[in-house]
């Protein structure tokens, strides 16, 4: 049996019958990161002797009938801005490399009391801010399907590791579209969940009204599964004031029925005929369309229709999220923990030097332009009408999710650009996002499926929307297409 061939779910099934033990998988990943990891940089931080330890004591458990999860024994990476007690948590920021976290995110407590074993925490965006985790301050990560181009961002390392064999799934933080977005160009499948599902409890926060946790996996039943654990059904997160306790979080119960009747739409300014500034690639529009064919074969109603303001949806977003990132970062002053400056004799030369050292030149853009947004005379004119915006786009989804019952479009307007490319022209890097941020600004629920392959053999995504608290139809649609589809993650 060649462990690394399994998704999630089949390993711990393998597990939990005998054919394998988490040992065993887990030497299986490390062998394969002795393989990969010095050319594709992954991760930040691997706990070697942590994990090992840990798969012995799950193994134990399952063999005693302690553990019955479907996760449990398997190996899993957690984005390096989600809390981990006593393990290294950086944001892959220059600020926080010495910080060792007291405690554990709320996700990925609830994911090692179902017996999951941690191997490390993967490299992103330095605190999420970028598309292709170039800003990291600990080196880029490469993308697997092909090194020379990036894996995306800012999940890119998450979603590098689970496209690589260098977990079995990974975890990351979607705050404009870094689960989704990575998941497509590395060719795996990455699920944002509704605003409020997951605690955000332990998450270094960039966008609090945006950000949520995700799951970044081979295949759509593995999110369904992970999103089961770490949605805590028992009761809502007393530290996270946004969790919502939810009864429907039996994500996987019939995920493999058909879509017949299903009512798919997909809005016109995701797909035009010609070239309208979005930068939709003809590969990407023919790959989409594709999956639309294969929707309608199944017996899915699949028509275009207009969805309102797609064209403010990215000045809105990074208004917002700018000036969000710019009150969540005060808190890294030199001070209270973190990197400090050391030469300041002066305490506001001490926070200048220390904020101008310890962050990168995309982290300062972002607090620059939102300390403009939120200035006195320039409120009123960018953040409040921003989020007038905001309410209106929410207000177009509703009246979409009347007549459909998901979204289809692209997850990304082209495939994985070259390293570099990107940071040249950042905002060319922020229209990258164009089709992901409305479902931040709108709370929604969104999946990232492979649906194709482009120049060169890199993958391409498609993107399923769904109305708020909808995961489970928005995974079965999904489930089902990953079985027509002959388009696999992994390919």
């Amino acid at each position: 049996m060649e462990l690394l061939s399994l998704s999630a779910v089949e390993l711990g099934t393998a597990i939990r019958d005998g054919r394998t033990t988490a040992p065993e998988a887990l030497q299986a990943v490390f062998e394969q990161i002795a393989r990969k990891e010095e050319l594709y940089h992954c991760y930040v931080t691997i706990d070697r002797e942590g994990a090992l330890k840990r798969a012995e004591e799950v193994q134990g458990k399952i063999e005693r009938g302690e553990l019955k999860h479907p996760l449990a024994g398997v190996p899993m990476a957690v984005k390096d801005n989600l809390c981990t007690k006593g393990m290294r948590t950086t944001c892959s920021s220059r600020m926080l490399s010495n910080f060792v976290p007291s405690y554990s995110a709320e996700a990925v407590t609830n994911l090692e009391e179902a017996g999951a074993v941690l191997v490390g925490k993967t490299n992103m965006d330095e605190f999420a801010m970028g598309s292709t985790t170039e800003t990291s301050a600990y080196g880029v990560t490469r993308n697997p399907r092909n090194p020379e181009h990036v894996p995306g961002g800012s999940s890119g390392g998450s979603a590098a590791a689970v496209a690589a064999g260098e977990c079995f799934f990974a975890l990351g933080s979607d705050t404009g579209g870094s689960v989704r977005q990575p998941a497509a160009h590395c060719g795996v499948v990455g699920l944002k969940p509704t605003y409020g599902t997951v605690s955000r409890y332990g998450l270094v926060a960039y966008g609090s009204s945006l950000d949520q946790i995700g799951p970044i996996c081979r295949t759509v039943e593995d999110c369904g599964v992970v999103l089961e654990t770490i949605a805590a059904p028992s009761g809502a997160c007393i530290r996270d004031s946004t969790h919502i306790r939810r009864k429907d979080t039996d994500f996987c119960r019939g995920l493999k029925t058909d879509i017949r009747g299903i009512k798919i739409g997909i809005p016109k300014a995701y797909i035009p005929e010609e070239d309208d500034g979005s930068g939709l690639t003809r590969d990407v529009r023919e790959a989409v369309l594709g999956a639309a064919r294969l929707f309608r074969e199944s017996g899915a109603l699949v028509e275009e229709f207009d969805l309102e303001l797609t064209d403010y949806a990215v000045p809105a977003y990074y208004t917002i999220a700018s000036a969000e990132a710019g009150s969540n970062l005060e808190r890294f002053d030199g001070i209270k923990y973190g990197y400090r400056a050391t030469e300041a004799e002066e305490l506001h030369r001490m926070y200048r030097q220390t904020r101008s050292q310890g962050f990168g030149p995309e982290v300062k853009r972002r607090i620059l332009l939102g300390s403009f947004v939120l200035s006195a005379g320039h409120y009123d004119a960018y953040y409040l009408k921003a989020l007038q915006v905001r309410a209106l786009i929410k207000k177009a989804f509703d009246r979409a999710f009347r007549r459909y019952d998901c979204i289809l479009g692209p997850t990304a307007p082209s495939t994985a650009p070259r390293l570099g490319e990107s940071l040249e022209e950042p905002v060319k890097m922020y229209l990258g996002d164009i089709y992901t941020i409305s479902a931040n600004l709108a709370g929604l629920p969104a999946l990232s499926i492979p649906c194709g392959t482009g120049a060169g053999g890199l993958p391409i995504g498609m993107q399923l929307t769904g109305d708020c608290f909808q995961e489970k139809k928005l995974l079965q649609i999904g489930c089902c297409y990953e079985q027509i589809s002959p388009f696999k993650a992994g390919d």
